[in-house]
């Protein structure tokens, strides 16, 4: 009998017997269980929930509430290997990659710990003569998060617990393909010393993300996701008053300078690309050469490497990349890989056709490189989100910076070379809101924001760290003066300067 996937309401599990479908194993192309999915009246309740816990969290000191967050942090760390099984149960991602998506959560939760530093405010004494003035960074309300399925547990840390230790409540709404893994980091919460109520999660579809979008009570909303439903998100949240941050899509250039250290190059890039069989926002997807020289070696280095490739079921550690989310991401991946070979790219490592011993029925892609792709084609235009990179051939460095800042999305990028005026120019002048020198993946770390350009990101702040601060508070500005006893002032009808 299948396990069913339900919600977190009020600390507690809940089941409605509602809608429910399949959640598969990847690997294996087997259905491990099933998950409710809410109606507009679950949401509801979750909303509520949070509504009532919010006046007593909100008037919890920030100390307190940070020792919840360490508290929390040490559980997360003694029960990693069992979130990480049903990450790769779920998903399908080999679970070395698991432990650092994990990781990278958790680098979160510690600068979420250091919340009464973060919320201090400014304060300046004689601002006017015997007048103070400061500010204060107060709590929104009840706040909500949309998650993605490619990283389950991350990207919900990234949003719920610098959420709530400013102050707020929280809905979270993870992805329905792969729910378990949300819902066992917060029953952790709970188990640390989360008052109930304060962190809600509810697993559902469309009609779930609407009542969230919809809902008086939701003051702000967090999506990461593809482009067109960040845009969705961010319209319909802005419609209906709610501050958003909305970010979307990607297509990643990285570019490689004929000086460049070719060994560490490629080695950066095989990981970058097929990490996680290329399901990252963050994944580099295309790798522009400057010049022929550096493009044919290339070339050949990386399609040595795609040889020894590893690929497998995401539960054996010892693969290197395991299979997509479901058959439908498998199907779409490779009407991909036909159009590019349909429109003239040269077909490098063709990985259609690949079959793993033991698990035939699983949603495997194998890594596959195109080469002399142009401008104009979809491989090079599309986010394709599969183990599928491409190389586009420029004469100069120029031409590289021109084309990426030509292309829509601005999620990352960036450049390997000796050069460091070379390394320079390219930061100063690219259009991307994450850059590496000799770095293929600058995700930034915890006490930094993640955030890109363009058609990546819809809003004004981006993700976890300083801007996460800013985006689940509101300032407010407080001016004082105690007149002195006895002292009383005429009437002014100048403005006070």
């Amino acid at each position: 009998m299948t396990q069913t996937v339900g919600h977190f309401i009020g600390g507690e599990s809940v089941l409605t017997e509602g809608r429910t479908q399949p959640i598969y194993n990847p690997s294996t192309g087997q259905i491990c269980g099933e998950v409710e999915l809410a109606s507009v009246e679950t949401v509801e309740q979750a909303i509520a929930n949070a509504q009532a816990a919010y006046p007593a969290w909100r008037n919890t000191p920030p100390a307190k509430r940070a020792q919840v967050m360490f508290r929390f942090k040490m559980l997360l760390e003694q029960k990693s290997d069992e979130i990480c099984q049903a990450i790769s149960r779920e998903h399908g991602k080999v679970l070395h990659d698991a432990a650092g998506e994990l990781q990278r959560g958790i680098e979160n939760v510690e600068f979420a710990c250091g919340i009464p530093q973060l919320l201090k405010g400014e304060h300046s004494k004689n601002a006017g003569p015997a007048i103070d003035s400061w500010s204060e960074f107060q709590p929104l309300g009840v706040v909500a998060g949309i998650t993605p399925f490619n990283f389950p547990a991350m990207v919900p840390l990234w949003m719920w617990p610098a959420a709530i230790m400013c102050g707020n409540t929280f809905v979270l709404k993870p992805s329905e393909r792969d729910p378990s893994s949300a819902l066992m980091i917060a029953q952790l919460a709970v188990e640390a010393g989360l008052p109930k109520g304060v962190l809600n999660v509810v697993n559902g579809d469309k009609e779930a993300v609407d009542t969230l979008l919809q809902s008086p009570t939701v003051q702000a909303v967090s999506f990461v996701g593809s482009t067109p439903i960040a845009h969705y998100i961010y319209e319909q949240a802005a419609a209906h008053g709610k501050r958003c941050q909305a970010l979307g899509g990607a297509k990643n250039h990285s570019v490689l300078m004929p000086d460049a250290d070719l060994d560490n190059a490629v080695n950066a890039l095989m990981g970058a690309a097929y990490g996680s069989c290329g399901e990252r926002c963050m994944a580099i997807s295309v790798a522009v050469a400057v010049g022929d020289e550096i493009a044919d070696k290339l070339v050949a280095s990386l399609k040595d490497k795609i040889a020894g490739l590893k690929v497998g079921s995401g539960l054996d550690n010892s693969n290197e990349m395991g299979p997509l989310i479901t058959a439908q991401a498998r199907d779409r991946v490779k009407g991909y890989i036909d159009a590019g070979v349909e429109q003239g790219a040269e077909l490098v490592v063709d990985g259609r056709d690949i079959v793993v011993p033991g698990h035939e029925n699983g949603f495997y892609v194998g890594a596959t490189l195109f080469d002399k792709v142009t401008e104009n084609m979809t491989i090079y235009t599309d986010e394709i989100f599969g183990p599928v990179l491409v190389v586009v051939r420029v004469d100069n460095l120029q031409q590289a910076i021109d084309l990426i800042n030509r292309h829509e999305y601005g999620n990352g990028t960036c450049i390997f070379t000796r050069d460091g005026e070379a390394a320079r120019y390219f930061c100063d002048q690219i259009m991307v809101g994450m850059v590496g020198v000799n770095v293929p993946l600058p995700v930034p770390v915890s006490y930094h924001s993640f955030g890109g350009w363009k058609r990546s990101l819809f809003g004004d702040l981006s993700a976890y760290g300083p801007d996460a601060i800013r985006f689940y508070t509101r300032r407010k500005t407080i001016t004082q003066r105690w007149p002195s006893s006895g002292v009383r002032e005429g009437v002014t009808y100048s403005f006070p300067s």
